[in-house]
Formats: structure tokens, sequence, C-alpha cells
């Protein structure tokens, strides 16, 4: 079980009790609030634990879905009306606290033209209301809108406390989409690639333009792409990602492009930043 104590309140990403393989595999997200309770969650075993100061932990038995006729439905393959209605309500960076919080986790501030937005009032499913990053995503190739990336923050460079405070629109496709932090005009002969924003957003001190690729299955796929002559990618130092930016380096070798991919010691690039300016 966790040692709930250890922890501050706020989000840390720790070790998974239940399928761990080492300290730097941090694939369990833990949540600490102001009243101290708490909730972890593994993002690959769906291990659950959840802490409450006056009635200790208790770990969540993991639920077996029942066998019905009905399919699942499909993922949207565009973005909704109410995806284009929420993109349209988001305002540029500059000025918000989405920048103070960029600018606390030391990231380079991308341009206006990209898919970054922000939104200073976005209400989160468990009915907070506070200021979020919202990224469009879009497929690889065709650059359509297909969903988007919400991020709610605080100022001070966390994540608000919300439980989970990163979330994709519900019911969209997510496979085969980028988050262009940049847009695809200043993607001429070399393009940086990491899986989360902020890893993005720090691999722009040393390569523009950058894209965010969501998560390690997205970068492990991405395509090889017209024009793109040099490809460095910020893995995560994670045996997910590192299994992810192999795939795709070797694919992109293989197709003649330049791969260059980031070594540190911390577990994503951002991380290794922040390290380095304590």
């Amino acid at each position: 079980m966790i040692q709930w104590n250890d922890y501050d309140v706020g989000e840390h990403r720790i070790q998974c009790p239940a399928c761990g393989r080492g300290p730097r595999d941090k694939t369990c997200g833990l949540t600490i609030k102001l009243d101290y309770s708490g909730v972890a969650h593994c993002h690959r075993c769906s291990f659950v634990e959840t802490y409450r100061p006056e009635r200790g932990a208790h770990i969540a038995a993991p639920s077996t879905p029942r066998i019905t006729g009905r399919q699942r439905a499909p993922k949207r393959e565009t973005l909704s009306d109410y995806g284009c209605d929420l993109w349209d309500a988001c305002e540029p960076l500059k000025g918000s606290v989405a920048v103070d919080y960029l600018a606390s986790r030391k990231c380079v501030l991308p341009p206006d033209d990209g898919d970054l937005r922000q939104h200073p009032n976005l209400k989160h499913p468990s009915g907070y209301v506070g200021p979020a990053l919202v990224a469009r995503v879009t497929d690889a190739v065709t650059g359509d809108a297909i969903s988007l990336h919400r991020t709610w923050v605080r100022a001070d460079g966390r994540k608000a406390y919300v439980g989970v405070s990163r979330m994709l629109l519900a019911g969209h496709r997510k496979q085969g989409g980028v988050i262009r932090l940049w847009p695809d005009e200043a993607a001429t002969s070399t393009l940086g690639i990491a899986e989360g924003i902020e890893s993005a957003l720090s691999l722009a001190w040393a390569v523009q333009p950058v894209w965010a690729l969501i998560d390690a299955g997205n970068l492990a796929k991405l395509p090889v792409l017209a024009g793109i002559e040099t490809l460095v990618i910020a893995k995560d130092n994670d045996p997910a990602g590192v299994a992810a930016a192999d795939e795709c380096g070797r694919r992109w070798v293989e197709a003649g492009a330049e791969v260059l991919v980031s070594q540190q010691t911390e577990n994503d690039l951002n991380d290794t930043i922040l390290e380095m300016t304590v």
C-alpha cells in the first residue's frame, strides 16, 4: 500500500504498488487534496487506492465489465459541435494564468497561431471552475481537428486539485492525433516531438517547431511526414516512453530521416529543466 503521509497536498507521479517495474516507472498518479484525503490511479493496470485521514487507505477492487449484446459506439472522427464552440470560446495565452503556469514550468511559449489556447473559467466534470490550457488535437496527416485536450492549471506551476486534471473530450478519437504547438508552416525540415505539452515546450528551448503527441502510443505511431528531414524526440524515461521513442525513431530512420533522441535521468524533459533551474 501507499505511504500516504509521505506526500504533501498536490499531484504526484509514483511507482504503482501493483505493476511498478522500478523507481523510474511512474505510471501511477497520486492526488492529495486540501483535507489530506487522496486518490491514486495507475494508468497502466487501473490500480486504485483511496485514502482518508480518519479511515485510512482502501484499495478498490477492479470491476469486471459485464458482457452485453450492445457494441461500444465508435469514436468521433472529427471535432463535435461542442468541441468547436469550446475552441472558439478559448483565448490567446498572453496575460493569463495559463502563461504563469507555463512560465513556472520553465516552458517556451508557443506562437499565437499554434493549437494551444487558454480558457479563464472552464468547468471540470467535478464541478470545479477555473483556468485551463486547451489544446486542439488534429490528425497528424490531414490536419483535421479531432478532439480537445484540457489541463486545469494554477499560476504556481501546479495543476488544479481536481483529481484528473488532464482530460481529452469523451467520445472523440485520439489515435493518430497531435497537438500542433507550432503550425504546419513552421515545420519545414526539422520537427521536435514529445508526449506531453510541457515536455514539448521544454524541448522548444533547443528545437523549434515542436508538437505534442499526447501519449506514448501516439508518439510510437507518428507517421513519417513529407518534408521533415530531422526528427528530434524528447522521450519520457519510462518503459512505455523508451519503447515508443525506439519504435518511432526506427521507422523514421528506415524512411531516410535523421533522428535525435533526448537522454535524461529524470522522467521527462520538463522534469529535467525544472531540476536544472532549482
